[in-house]
């Protein structure tokens, strides 16, 4: 039986791997018709502070019930216990703190709140599973470089993409309408200085879990948001003559 599931795991996270590409292409093609890119061709819309709340809540969820409702032998392990740990924490200000920031935002295509809810389901599916039941290290694991330096390295890129959100939120003073340039700090390199914190993020999720699951999600983030990002870089540059020509759009000095 627990055979069986893990196989099921490992092609669920290798169709995560091929979609990763799918979704680049289909944004590069048709855009990410929400916030700013919004489109009424794309159907109905619901309110942004709902629909990130509603949408991320799975990655909580799933979690909860994995280890709630099946044995969860590998949590008895810290390593899986920190993994799975960080992977919640992440989720825990995305669900339940990032939404009720957001100043203003345009309502989200139900599309694409439908897309962004399977993909948190699954997701949250794969890694909770894979840590709660499956992945197993050796007892000297916190002290592998891998985990140390993969720890670090989801740490960073979390403070990294809570603070340059936070400074694109305010932006815009009271009272103030209309979109501005991001400067400062890692916005002289990257258009999407709040994307690359994020892609680091779960490279470094992914380098101290050592699994594919782990892999797989960091493929996927970084698709999706390489897309998304340069849409936002093309925008910039047609909207704003002065917009500085060499920033890169995710990655400094390379993309």
């Amino acid at each position: 039986m627990l055979g069986a599931e893990f196989g099921t795991m490992e092609k669920l996270s290798f169709l995560l791997v091929l979609l990763g590409p799918v979704a680049f292409v289909l944004q590069s093609i048709v855009g990410s018709p929400y916030g700013r890119h919004v489109s009424p061709r794309f159907g109905p819309t619901l309110p942004v502070k709902l629909v990130w709340f509603l949408q991320e809540m799975p990655s909580l969820l799933v979690p909860l019930y994995v280890v709630t409702c099946t044995p969860a032998e590998r949590l008895n392990h810290w390593p899986n216990r920190i993994l799975l740990g960080i992977f919640i924490i992440h989720y825990l200000q995305r669900t339940l703190i990032f939404p009720f920031l957001i100043r203003g935002g345009k309502p989200v295509p139900l599309l694409i709140f439908v897309c962004a809810f399977m993909f948190c389901i699954l997701n949250g599916y794969l890694q909770s599973q894979s840590l709660s039941n499956y992945a197993v290290y050796s007892d000297n694991w916190m002290k592998d470089p891998r985990f140390i330096t993969g720890c670090s390295m989801w740490l960073i890129g979390m403070l990294i993409n809570v603070y340059y959100d936070n400074i694109l939120r305010n932006l815009r003073k009271p009272g103030e309408t209309g979109y501005k340039i991001p400067r400062g700090g890692l916005f002289e390199y990257v258009t999407a200085a709040n994307f690359s914190g994020e892609v680091i993020e779960w490279y470094g999720y992914a380098l101290a879990s050592w699994s594919f699951q782990g892999i797989a999600f960091a493929l996927f983030t970084t698709f999706v948001l390489s897309a998304r990002a340069k849409q936002h870089h093309r925008w910039y540059l047609e909207k704003f003559e002065d917009y500085p020509k060499l920033r890169k759009i995710i990655i400094p000095f390379l993309y």
